[in-house]
């Protein structure tokens, strides 16, 4: 595996702790501005809407330049966000700051998936795709609780200076490692956005919105939630947060390994489960280690549901996927950002810090029921074919892989 992997591992790792790392951090952000921990979940949803206003954005401009050079584009956007983040003096900047860098998310990803695989012989493109995503599966498991640890021993600020750093070295080792691929040719907007008129690919990205948004209603809210509720000190949700992590890299490694054998029914499962587990999560917050297991079992029924969704998309986009995927992704954070904002409503409306919980079995549950509407539809009218008038070659599936890595 070439180094060039290794940066845009470093880019992903950056990328993946920023975007949780806020939640161990909320109610230090929130006593520093004044604000309640509600209104500090717009820190949360910001990030989560800017992803998907970025996502597409930044993807169709990435057909105009170089690959390399839109990563490192992605990458300066990201460091410019975080050191905005640090040093904001108000939450309005702060806010600015977490929006500015998530316009770098999405089509990071997406570009960095066709990179890695364009680095490798073919037999070894899902390696290497995979490797770039084992950043952000790490990020999770470390980057995740460390940055909570730091930020709360010396200061959440200095937590996203470090995690601007970490942006500085990918941009870096992008720079000097990845070599300077030439611009997709052959591909053109309007076949990507063929691809939406299939009504399929609008209800898969409907599941996606819902369905890892009920694990967002909770886990924003987990640093209060575990606090306030379960009884733990404020250091102890970094490990919290570091099973939480391992279970999305269990669940990862499940979701991904029957996404080709089993779509359906895997989404049958792990949206059944997930929201079950949601709801009974009302009740074991109330006891350490039931609330422990349950975290866990959140992050990996949570992320088991990613690979099959991400694959459902680029399946039913046949032909056009790449501006599909990037919106999928998108999807991903709009429901985010729809559970953290539902999550705190019904904490500001004095239901508890546990009230999330619900809100996110009801998110979940819909993504099942419109699971089995989307499976009942494609056995009325058959399996999708290909969007017309799409090039033969060009950007075609190689992000699927990303999703089973």
């Amino acid at each position: 595996m070439p180094l060039a992997l290794l940066a845009l591992a470093i880019g992903a790792f950056g990328i993946g702790t920023t975007e949780f790392v806020i939640m161990g951090l909320l109610p230090q952000v929130a006593a520093e501005y004044g604000v309640s921990i509600p209104a500090a979940g717009l820190l949360v949803t910001g990030y989560a809407l800017g992803v998907v206003i970025g996502a597409p954005l930044m993807s169709v401009l990435g057909t105009k330049i170089s690959r390399k050079r839109m990563l490192m584009l992605l990458m300066a956007l990201f460091v410019v966000g975080n050191v905005l983040s640090a040093l904001a003096p108000t939450f309005g900047v702060m806010l600015a700051g977490r929006v500015v860098a998530s316009l770098a998310h999405g089509a990071f990803f997406g570009i960095g998936s066709v990179v890695a695989a364009e680095l490798v012989a073919p037999e070894k493109k899902a390696g290497a795709i995979a490797m770039m995503f084992t950043g952000l599966t790490v990020a999770n498991v470390v980057g995740v609780p460390g940055g909570t640890f730091v930020g709360q021993a010396v200061g959440w600020r200095v937590t996203f200076l470090i995690v601007a750093a970490l942006g500085v070295v990918g941009l870096l080792g992008i720079a000097r490692l990845v070599p300077d691929l030439p611009r997709p040719e052959g591909v053109r907007l309007r076949h990507e956005l063929a691809a939406f008129k299939n009504a399929q690919v609008l209800l898969a990205m409907a599941m996606t919105v819902l369905g890892f948004g009920g694990v967002f209603a909770a886990i924003t809210y987990i640093t209060p939630m575990m606090t306030e509720v379960a009884g733990y000190a404020e250091p102890s949700v970094t490990w919290l947060l570091v099973l939480f992590g391992l279970g999305m890299v269990l669940g990862n490694l499940i979701g991904g390994r029957y996404a080709d054998r089993r779509l359906m029914p895997m989404l049958y499962v792990s949206l059944g489960a997930l929201a079950l587990v949601l709801g009974l999560f009302t009740v074991t917050a109330h006891h350490k280690v039931l609330a422990a297991v349950t975290v866990t079992l959140i992050g990996a029924l949570g992320f088991a549901t990613v690979p099959p969704l991400q694959k459902r998309v680029l399946d039913q986009a046949l032909g056009a996927p790449t501006l599909a995927s990037a919106v999928n992704i998108g999807a991903f954070n709009l429901g985010n950002a729809l559970a953290a904002w539902l999550g705190g409503m019904v904490i500001a409306a004095g239901l508890g810090f546990t009230a999330p919980n619900w809100v996110g079995a009801v998110l979940a549950g819909s993504a099942l029921v419109l699971a089995v509407v989307s499976a009942a539809l494609e056995r009325r009218s058959g399996p999708a074919g290909p969007v017309p008038d799409a090039p033969a070659g060009g950007a075609v599936a190689e992000p699927a892989l990303a999703a089973r890595g």
